[in-house]
C-alpha cells in the first residue's frame, strides 16, 4: 500500500501552449479511494496517465509512497490499470486473462491458479473461469478486468471511467461492488470520471478539475454544503444548484419581492453592486398559491420520481428570464401552467461574487 502525490505536476502537449494538465497538487492517502471529476477535456484522464507512466510530465514531480517516479516507466511503479474499453484477450479463458499478467513476470502455475481463483472469489466470477470474454456480458467482463487488476496485488490501482460502456442500472450495482471492494482490498485508488453523481457516492474524496486546474478536492459531502466556487457549485449535485445573480440590499440580497437574509461578511468582500446567489433544488421553500413572496416560478415541465418530484420553471429575475429548479414532494405536484411562489430557505443559501466567481459566504 502507498501514498500518491502530485506535487505541481504538468502536462503540456507538443504543439500546444496552454497546459493539459496545470500544476496539479493533490496528496492522497494510504488506502484512500479519491475520484478526479470534470467535463471533458479537464485534464482528469491526463492525470491519470500521468500517474501511469503513459504520458510525459513536463514540469512537477509525482510521487508513489516514498519513491519518485515522476520518468519511470509504467511496468516498474508497481500499479494496476483497469480501462474502459476492459482491454481483454478474446482468445483467453476469464482464468488466463486474470492470470497473464503473472505468467508473463515468471509466477509459478500452482500462484497464479490460487490467486485467480482468490480473486474470482471475490469478485463471483468463480462459475465462469473457463469460459471466452466474448460469452460474458459487459458488467462481467469489467469484473474481469477487476480480477485481473487484483491478481497483481499492486501498490495503486488507477481506473478510467471503467463504468462508462454499462447501462444505468448496472452501472449502480457494479460502482457498489466496487466502492466496498476497495474498502475490502484497502488499496489506493484513483478513479476517473465524468459522471459527478458517481464521483459522490464512490469517492472518500473527490477532485474536481476545469481547463487542466484543480478547483477543490474535499469530501462529497463537504463538497455539496461548500462549493469553492461558481464552477464546481454547478457541476456538483444532480439537478444542479440553482444560481441567480441578484442585487444587493439592506440586511441582504433582494430576491424577486423577497430579501433574504445572508452572510453580512459576504457581501462586505462582494466588489460588485450584484452577487451570485446558489440555492439547491431542496432549499426552496415553496409559498402559497395566493402569496406575493420569493420569486414567481412558472411552471414548465415536472419529473416526478415517486417520493419527490422537481418543478423546471422560469422566473423573471430583474430584465431576464432565469431556468430554476424546485424540489417538491410528490404528493403535492403542481400542474404545468400554473405559478409558483418560492423563497430560499434562511442559512441554505450559497454566494460568490459575480465576477470573480469566488465563495464569498462561509
Amino acid at each position: 500500500m502507498a501514498t500518491v502525490s502530485f506535487d505541481k505536476a504538468t502536462r503540456i502537449y507538443p504543439g500546444s501552449e496552454k497546459p493539459a494538465v496545470d500544476a496539479l497538487d493533490i496528496q492522497i492517502e494510504d488506502g484512500e479511494f479519491l475520484v478526479l471529476v470534470g467535463p471533458s477535456g479537464c485534464g482528469k484522464s491526463t492525470s491519470l496517465r500521468m500517474l501511469a507512466g503513459l504520458e510525459d510530465v513536463n514540469g512537477g514531480a509525482i510521487r508513489i509512497g516514498d519513491r519518485d517516479v515522476t520518468h519511470l516507466p509504467p511496468k516498474d511503479r508497481d500499479i494496476a490499470m483497469v480501462f474502459q474499453n476492459y482491454a481483454l484477450y478474446p482468445h483467453m479463458t476469464v482464468a488466463d486473462n486474470m492470470g497473464f499478467a503473472l505468467k508473463i513476470a515468471g509466477v509459478p502455475k500452482a500462484e497464479i491458479k490460487q490467486k485467480v481463483e482468490d480473486a474470482a472469489k471475490i469478485l463471483d466470477l468463480t462459475e465462469y473461469l473457463g469460459r471466452k470474454p466474448k460469452a460474458l456480458s459487459g458488467g462481467q467482463r469489467q469484473r474481469v478486468a477487476m480480477g485481473r487488476a487484483i491478481v497483481r496485488e499492486p501498490q495503486v490501482f488507477l481506473m478510467d471511467e471503467p463504468l462508462s460502456n454499462l447501462d444505468a442500472k448496472l452501472r449502480v450495482s457494479t460502482r457498489t461492488q466496487i466502492a466496498s471492494l476497495q474498502r475490502r482490498l484497502g488499496i489506493t485508488t484513483v478513479y476517473v470520471t465524468h459522471d459527478q453523481v458517481e464521483a459522490m457516492t464512490m469517492g472518500d474524496r473527490v477532485a474536481v478539475l476545469k481547463d487542466g486546474l484543480l478547483q477543490q478536492v474535499d469530501t462529497p459531502r463537504n463538497m455539496y454544503d461548500r462549493p469553492a466556487n461558481l464552477f464546481v457549485a454547478g457541476f456538483i449535485g444532480s439537478p444542479a444548484m440553482n444560481l441567480v445573480e441578484v442585487p444587493i440590499t439592506d440586511g441582504g440580497v433582494k430576491f424577486g419581492k423577497s430579501v433574504v437574509p445572508v452572510d453580512r461578511d459576504a457581501l462586505s468582500a462582494a466588489t460588485d453592486k450584484t452577487v451570485t446567489v446558489g440555492v439547491r433544488p431542496e432549499h426552496f421553500d415553496v409559498a402559497g398559491s395566493d402569496s406575493e413572496q420569493g420569486l414567481a416560478v412558472t411552471v414548465n415541465v415536472v419529473e416526478e420520481l415517486g417520493a419527490d418530484a422537481y418543478v423546471y420553471g422560469t422566473a423573471k429575475v430583474g430584465d431576464d428570464s432565469k431556468d430554476l429548479v424546485v424540489r417538491v414532494s410528490g404528493r403535492d405536484v403542481p400542474e404545468k401552467g400554473s405559478t409558483l411562489h418560492v423563497v430560499p430557505r434562511a442559512g441554505e443559501t450559497h454566494v460568490f461574487s459575480t465576477s470573480t466567481g469566488a465563495r464569498l459566504s462561509d
